[in-house]
């Protein structure tokens, strides 16, 4: 047997803290934390992405926690297992460590494309998280590099959401911006994770 946290439905919940009665960010993880490497399953093929350690930071010093979200449909596909991905994540939260940072909560969902509700855009693994650390859902934010990321967020109930680049085409950065809805959930889109401080209010006025 292995010693994952592995939960019944099938999904990766790993968490380093206890309830925090507050809003979250959630961020993706491929694309936002570590450079896009389709199916990435090799740790040396791990690349940080510029800017994401001081939104970290930030949300570290300021005892917000961060919580990853990420897909892992391969896993569902046969390319890789979850030993794999134990090791990548191994390997990214040495990265980290180095840089002086930390998440809080990893969340992973090995299904693909399909029906379940623990794969974005599908809002499974925010509530999941949000109901284990007690987070303000009305107050945290998602940074993703797709539109079911943005879409995700929104069906939590969060804040709002940012998308950084321009994902697979301008096209679905607009569908992005369709979950827009001012006084709801605000989307905004920038070209790497530093540019979403200044959008993240609990980052911004601490």
């Amino acid at each position: 047997m292995s010693c994952w946290p592995l939960h019944e439905d099938g999904t990766w919940r790993e968490y380093t803290r206890r309830r925090c009665q507050g809003p979250a960010l959630f961020l993706d993880r491929d694309g936002v934390i570590v450079e896009e490497t389709r199916y990435l399953h090799e740790p040396a093929k791990v690349r940080l992405v510029t800017g994401i350690t001081d939104i970290m930071g930030r949300a570290n010093a300021g005892g917000i926690p961060v919580i990853v979200v990420t897909n892992q449909g391969g896993i569902g596909r046969g390319l890789y297992r979850w030993e794999d991905f134990a090791a990548v994540q191994e390997e990214i939260t040495r990265r980290l460590s180095r840089a002086g940072v930390h998440w809080d909560g990893v969340l992973a969902s090995p299904f693909a494309p399909g029906d379940s509700p623990m794969r974005k855009p599908r809002p499974g693994m925010l509530l999941a998280a949000a109901a284990k650390l007690g987070i303000d859902r009305a107050g945290s934010w998602i940074i993703g590099d797709r539109e079911t990321d943005i879409e995700a967020g929104h069906a939590a109930g969060l804040a709002g959401g940012i998308m950084v680049g321009d994902g697979y085409g301008s096209g679905e950065r607009q569908r992005a911006l369709g979950f827009d809805e001012p006084g709801r959930y605000l989307v905004r889109t920038v070209q790497t994770p530093a540019d979403a401080v200044a959008h993240l209010p609990f980052l911004v006025n601490p």
